[in-house]
């Protein structure tokens, strides 16, 4: 899709360098789990690029491009809820664990031990705009593109952890509903508060809205 100035297009290989490193930049700068656990940007760089091959062969990841200069200024990395995760987690930044550990909560509980099944649900996964784009309606724009694109593949559901307030307002908005919540406040990970410095968030949030 384009409008006067944007194009959203699915993911290919050759987005793998500008997506890997925007979503990290933005990630690491303003996203409060990430921040509070102080992940760099290359650190999450890494944790980003694990993901390229499953997004080019899944087809539900969208990017956005300037259709002036083609820089991409935004992308929602999207995977099949039901899929393998990819290879290499284990080589992570070891500061990626309190966060695994809070979102893998909120997950637990939410799918009950059931076994999510392939071709189910689209997993909404990270979602990030450039500084100098944001306040245009990319981010809900590439929301849209992405529910489209799986109601085209006959997902029946859309999922996503939101983390911040804002995303949980920009999910309301696109009729995501709160499933399951869990609070920054009172987390402990190792018998440390890891995330009372962004109390302030209240904690995030399992949404999901019903594609069929």
């Amino acid at each position: 899709m384009t409008n006067a100035s944007i194009t959203y297009s699915r993911y290919a290989a050759t987005d793998a360098d500008e997506m890997s490193r925007l979503l990290a930049e933005i990630f690491a700068e303003r996203d409060p789990p990430a921040v509070a656990v102080g992940l760099t940007a290359v650190e999450f760089e890494t944790f980003v690029r694990l993901y390229s091959g499953k997004a080019e062969n899944e087809g539900l990841t969208v990017v956005a491009r300037s259709a002036a200069t083609g820089e991409m200024v935004g992308a929602l990395l999207a995977e099949d809820s039901g899929s393998e995760p990819p290879a290499g987690l284990e080589t992570l930044s070891a500061k990626f664990n309190p966060i695994f550990d809070i979102l893998g909560q909120l997950d637990a509980e939410y799918s009950g031990g059931r076994a999510r099944q392939r071709g189910e649900s689209v997993h909404l996964f990270l979602l990030g705009v450039a500084r100098g784009h944001a306040g245009r309606g990319i981010a809900q724009q590439l929301v849209a593109e992405c529910i489209a694109n799986g109601q085209r593949k006959a997902y029946r559901l859309a999922v996503t952890e939101a983390t911040n307030k804002t995303s949980q307002h920009l999910f309301r908005k696109q009729g995501f509903t709160e499933r399951v919540r869990r609070s920054y406040q009172d987390h402990q990970f190792e018998g440390r508060g890891v995330f009372a410095s962004i109390a302030d968030q209240g904690g995030p949030m399992l949404m999901e809205k019903h594609l069929g």
